[in-house]
């Protein structure tokens, strides 16, 4: 199952309209994950104990919401914040301090493999 957040949605409809609209049909058809005081917390937890910039809290948003809701993996082309070696290792340690599982942070070819 694909899911997705308004979070997501917000950063998606920003932009060229016409682009933007073609982006937010695609995710139509995704559950909406809730972006609950959990996540909040986490999120927070995030950006106070990690090397994330605090110019990155929609990043944390991102990472926390799929953290919270235990997804396996959580798909992004953001190499910068998300989906990089140096940053999840500290994520992952945070997130079992508050009993929580980090999913698999990677890009779609990542994930698609070969």
């Amino acid at each position: 199952m694909l899911y997705t957040s308004q979070a997501v949605l917000n950063e998606v409809a920003k932009g060229d309209t016409e682009v933007a609209t073609q982006r937010i049909e695609i995710l139509r058809g995704f559950q909406l994950l809730e972006i609950n005081q959990a996540v909040q917390d986490l999120a927070a937890q995030f950006l106070a104990r990690s090397n994330l910039p605090p110019k990155a809290d929609i990043d944390a948003i991102h990472i926390a919401t799929a953290t919270v809701h235990g997804l396996d993996y959580l798909l992004t082309w953001n190499c910068k914040h998300i989906a990089n070696a140096q940053i999840q290792g500290k994520l992952a340690q945070i997130s079992l301090d508050f009993d929580y599982e980090l999913p698999i942070l990677c890009t779609p070819y990542e994930l698609l493999g070969d």
